[in-house]
């Protein structure tokens, strides 16, 4: 057994978590313990599905979503993350690294921000920090340590990698066709060995991509570039404004945030306050606050121009919004 005989195993019922959602604030609810935010990026109606499978030390989680978000915050204190791109329409983009083949997300106690691609799956495991370098300290193993309090793209041997992708397959599988098979403790501890002799295997080959000097660069001013968006108080500066402080022109703003983001600096910049806004109008269900008072607080001051936007971006008319959270308030 990987955990060693003086472990202690809880022979508490399997959890299994399943949610699905059609609203991407609804969705980082249903994500049981992470602190998750995320953004919507691409226009249209988000679809959003989450897995989560608890087992005595492991959580294994399938996630889905439709649209192309910005995810951001932390999985948990003292968490071990590891995920594998499933599907997409594009490659995940993480500090100005795209995760494809071999390549996994890995985190160990760190904030969490990545752009996701539309019709994005990610599975993968979380695990407690202390256990993994428990793990690792028993078998010799060094944890690559430039992975630690920052999510990166890690490159590792191709066969752990693969042998890790089928034991996750074959869990959603055995989910949606037997899913009464986890009640066993016998054979969740068994699943459990299996995924750490997995982890353990694939560690000791890990090692950080690397994006190269010019694609740290272009993160940095996109970095820069999203501070400015994300933090400039009440006043909504333009973007020439912000390409000035980012000591980027316009051109080389917009090719900064293609290559790490996958969007166009206004595309994100009006994505991020649409978003804002939706979030204050459903907070003002309680209110006398009007559509056109929350879009002006956003910098919105064409008013068909933002319903017209409202409306592709969420599949919705503002006034829908703030009218359900009236309903419910």
């Amino acid at each position: 057994m990987v955990l060693g005989a003086d472990s202690q195993i809880q022979d508490s019922a399997v959890c299994l978590l399943q949610a699905s959602s059609t609203d991407v604030d609804e969705h980082c609810a249903g994500l049981g313990r992470w602190r998750l935010s995320y953004d919507q990026i691409s226009a249209g109606a988000f679809r959003g599905s989450f897995t989560q499978l608890s087992l005595p030390h492991l959580e294994v989680f399938r996630e889905i979503t439709s649209q192309q978000v910005r995810q951001y915050g932390q999985l948990g204190a003292d968490s071990f993350g590891i995920g594998l791109p499933w599907h997409g329409d594009g490659e995940v983009s993480c500090n100005g690294t795209r995760a494809s083949g071999a390549r996994v997300l890995a985190s160990i106690d760190a904030e969490i921000d990545m752009c996701t691609p539309r019709a994005f799956e990610l599975r993968g495991i979380v695990a407690s920090t202390m256990l993994i370098a428990e793990l690792a300290a028993r078998l010799d193993i060094e944890l690559p340590r430039a992975v630690w309090h920052q999510l990166r793209v890690i490159e590792m041997a191709e066969a752990p990698v693969a042998r890790l992708r089928a034991h996750l397959a074959a869990i959603q599988e055995m989910i949606a066709t037997a899913p009464e098979g986890f009640n066993d403790p016998v054979a969740r501890q068994a699943l459990e060995d299996a995924l750490l002799v997995e982890i353990m295997d694939m560690l000791p080959t890990a090692r950080p991509s690397d994006p190269g000097r010019s694609a740290s660069a272009r993160k940095r001013t996109v970095d820069r570039a999203r501070e400015l968006m994300h933090g400039n108080g009440d006043r909504s500066l333009s973007l020439l404004e912000v390409c000035k402080a980012a000591g980027a022109s316009p051109r080389k703003l917009g090719y900064c945030f293609q290559e790490v983001l996958g969007t166009s600096p206004m595309h994100y910049w009006r994505a991020m306050r649409l978003n804002r806004v939706r979030r204050d109008l459903k907070r003002a269900g309680g209110t006398d606050s009007s559509v056109y008072d929350i879009a002006v607080q956003h910098g919105f001051w064409h008013f068909s121009q933002f319903s017209l936007d409202y409306k592709r971006h969420f599949s919705e008319k503002p006034s829908e919004t703030l009218r359900r959270a009236r309903r419910a308030a």
